[in-house]
């Protein structure tokens, strides 16, 4: 039986889901298919750009399904190319490319945009959106922000919803000062009551947000690029940066263009097919069901689940029936959960509602004719799965109600007693017989299950109840992650037995250690970087440099930018510069004609925009060492002027912040390492919130700050030791940094290893030497500081040819 021709129309969540559960259902004997995405990516989960924008996930880390995956499954795959026309009689898509693909079946998942209202300002006559102005919903809308929000210093985000406040949070990691305008008189007043939203207001301002609502944005203003917004009672805020959220509408126009029916979405029956259209079928966000739009992931795994089951003949009689839809989300670090009505709208409405503003929680729950059917967690959400089942199946409640927002002596909520088909994770439809059935299969691991069924692959906010489901479902045993522990993904064993290994067997570069200690000697991309950072650590000058294990920053020595330019950052030790340099700098970006010239965060000067092939000869004529801004590595050490020129100056901060710096500098290690010396506990430079921070204090005497952090996650060093003499200082340093190399994980940033290993610890084998290690430890860093190189000697004598053509775009 030869094959139908199945064309799918959009490439996002909803789409490649469809697409998976058909070929789940035997599709790939039933299909040969095609796909179009109108962005130039495979699939990725627009619910972790959030964490993207914040820095707290990497871009590689929300990939759903890569270009590899569609190769594998015979999949044509047309990224980057959108449709424009489908000819229902002729039954053919056209796309803006001039591509032509004729269907027998066809599937629109088109999903939805951003809503920007049409505030006066805020679209240039030529250049579409004004500078400075931003929507939020791609990822290219998430590279923009990050690549203009790092050159500004405020943002107004427009819109207290959901995509607001993580729009707001997110930008709080490369902004100072960040406004979120919302026109409602509560935020996320679609999921919260007046009392829910006020206190998630608390929460939110708490993080430094300010907020405003009930007030309707009338014009952004500036002329060249935005320098504030105007409000409806005539206040003006000023900014640089302004971040759309106001919601989200359907991607229905190619149907209405086209033909379909289509209202505020494409009209679709509980078959999932277009009406009146028998071969045409619609998903997701685009989609109009029963008067209803969806614009959470839930109902599109059940729509997806459903179309499939018709488009392949599995299930003829399955159909779709709408969604209850319960949400348990975190918004901006806080934890709610709402499902149902938020408040009671009859006189008869039971409603129950606890709240503590002082500690951010609200629970709140709405009872109609016995069933619960409203309930709303802000802050708490313990009892959210209970809350969920009871909301779904219609389950009798407690005669004393409060027993629905606290376990009053009763036993809390019992894992065996949940319901097979409650949705435990939302973000992805994983059900809890499903997170069974995965078990039953042979993932008896928390990590194994989650991979199966990518449970908590979303937001993570189900995480703790997906664990504690396969342990039940694992009779009490389930297996550890064994991969958890590994230091790369690729090389099955952890970073202790993996340097036990390499030395034993004397492995000295990435080819060998996969060769060796890979299974079936395979390599894996993602592990190379690490390895061969970690081999670099061990061997010094006897490492063997294969540079296909580097990714492109440490091959050429500079940060790629987005349009294929690079930064080039040369060393400021301690921030401290002179006219000759400055002028030296000045005439090189001139003669390379560098389009922006930005001063750091951590007191240098960086390039922007620099050519891949001049990068050698400009290295030449600034005639200065690099500064390692885009290594994983010893970055920088930021000072203040100290004690030299400072009245409040307890210490000569800038020179023991040059000596660090000259000493340690460019050391690999597991992840970057900013430093701070500040010249008293007034913290000018800083300190406090660093890898590693110096304070001088009373009595020429210097505190030691081990595991800061002032990014996306925001900590408080902890204090390793006080010290009377800089000698010590620059001691401790290195033996901080050559531990912090030998036993933090790949990509481990000091912030996440000192809580781990415990500050007590860390004095003991550090600054008492009660392990006996400090010798070993001063030895192996001295031998580093020895060895060190300055990569951009490497414009003498480039490393592999090719190394410095370029690869800008065309």
């Amino acid at each position: 039986m030869s094959k139908q021709r199945l064309v799918v129309v959009g490439n996002g969540m909803a789409g490649a889901r469809t697409v998976e559960e058909i070929l789940r259902r035997g599709g790939a004997e039933l299909f040969d298919i095609t796909m179009f995405g109108a962005e130039p990516y495979g699939n990725y989960n627009r619910i972790l750009l959030s964490n993207v924008l914040s820095g707290a996930e990497d871009e590689a880390g929300i990939f759903l399904n890569d270009l590899e995956w569609y190769r594998e499954h015979g999949i044509e795959l047309r990224t980057g190319v959108r449709v424009t026309r489908i000819d229902r009689f002729a039954r053919v898509v056209l796309a803006e490319d001039g591509t032509e693909r004729a269907y027998d079946k066809l599937v629109i998942a088109t999903g939805s945009s951003a809503h920007v209202p049409a505030i006066p300002g805020i679209r240039h006559p030529s250049r579409g959106y004004h500078q400075g102005v931003f929507a939020f919903r791609t990822l290219d809308d998430t590279r923009g922000m990050i690549r203009y929000a790092r050159q500004h210093e405020r943002a107004v985000v427009i819109g207290g919803g959901l995509l607001g406040l993580e729009a707001a949070r997110g930008l709080q990691a490369h902004l100072p000062h960040v406004t979120l305008v919302h026109s409602g008189g509560h935020l996320m007043h679609a999921q919260l009551d007046a009392q829910g939203g006020a206190i998630l207001r608390r929460s939110v301002e708490a993080l430094g947000i300010e907020v405003v609502t009930g007030a309707r944005t009338t014009e952004i203003l500036g002329r060249d690029a935005v320098t504030g917004v105007r409000l409806g009672d005539g206040r003006d805020i000023p900014c640089d940066v302004v971040v759309v959220a106001a919601g989200i509408r359907p991607n229905a126009d190619l149907a209405a263009a086209s033909g379909l029916v289509v209202e505020r979405g494409i009209v679709v029956d509980d078959r999932m097919r277009a009406l009146d259209e028998p071969d045409i079928y619609a998903v997701g966000e685009c989609v109009q069901h029963r008067g209803e739009t969806y614009g959470l992931v839930a109902p599109l795994w059940e729509q997806a689940r459903v179309l499939a089951d018709q488009i392949t003949g599995a299930d003829p009689a399955a159909e779709y029936h709408g969604t209850r839809t319960a949400t348990r989300l975190k918004v901006a670090g806080v934890d709610v959960a709402s499902m149902g009505l938020r408040e009671g709208e009859r006189d008869d409405d039971e409603t129950v509602v606890f709240a503590e503003p002082r500690r951010g929680v609200y629970r709140s729950v709405v009872i109609r004719d016995g069933r619960l059917v409203g309930a709303t967690l802000v802050g708490d959400v313990r009892k959210a799965a209970s809350l969920t089942q009871a909301y779904h199946e219609g389950l009798p409640l407690p005669p004393e109600r409060a027993e629905l927002l606290f376990d009053l002596g009763s036993a809390p909520d019992d894992v065996a007693g949940l319901p097979d088909d409650l949705q435990v994770c939302n973000c992805n439809g994983v059900t809890k017989r499903a997170l069974g059935d995965a078990v039953s299969s042979g993932a008896r691991s928390v990590g194994a299950a989650m991979e199966a069924t990518r449970a908590g692959k979303g937001c993570g906010s189900c995480k703790t109840r997906v664990a504690q489901i396969v342990e039940w479902a694992a009779g009490g045993a389930a297996d550890e992650d064994p991969s958890a522990s590994w230091y790369v993904p690729g090389v099955p064993m952890d970073k202790a037995s993996l340097m036990a290994a390499i030395r034993a067997q004397g492995l000295r570069s990435v080819s060998a250690v996969f060769a060796a200690l890979a299974p079936g000697g395979a390599e894996d991309a993602k592990s190379k970087m690490g390895l061969a950072s970690l081999l670099r650590m061990m061997w010094g000058a006897d490492y063997v440099d294969e540079r296909d294990a580097r990714f492109i920053n440490d091959r050429v020595h500079a940060n790629i930018q987005r349009d294929g330019t690079f930064s080039v950052v040369p060393q400021l030790k301690g921030g401290v510069t002179t006219p000759a340099q400055l002028r030296r700098i000045a005439e090189v970006a001139e003669k390379y004609e560098v389009p922006m010239v930005k001063l750091t965060g951590g007191q240098r000067i960086d390039l922007l925009g620099v050519r891949k092939e001049d990068l050698p000869a400009m290295w030449e004529d600034l005639g200065m060492p690099s500064g390692w801004a885009y290594g994983k590595s010893f970055r920088t050490v930021k000072t203040c002027v100290g004690a030299e020129f400072c009245r409040f100056g307890l210490g000569d901060s800038t020179a023991l912040g040059i000596a660090i710096e000259e000493r340690y500098q460019g050391i690999e290690g597991p992840g970057k390492l900013k430093l701070a010396v500040t010249g008293c506990p007034r913290n000018c430079a800083e300190a406090y919130v660093k890898d590693l921070g110096v304070v001088a204090i009373e009595g020429g005497r210097w505190e030691i700050y081990v595991g800061g952090a002032a990014g996306a996650h925001v900590r408080k060093g902890d204090l390793l030791a006080t010290v009377s003499t800089p000698a010590e200082v620059l001691t401790l340093t290195g033996r901080f940094i050559q531990y912090y190399r030998e036993s933090a994980n790949w990509l481990e940033r000091t912030y996440a290893w000192v809580p781990r290993l415990g500050i007590d610890h860390l004095r003991l084998a550090i600054v008492d030497d009660a392990f006996g290690w400090a010798e070993r430890l001063d030895a192996a860093i001295a031998d580093s500081v020895a060895a060190y190189r300055d990569p951009w000697l490497e414009r003498h004598a480039t490393a592999t040819p090719g190394q410095f053509e370029s690869v800008r775009r065309p």
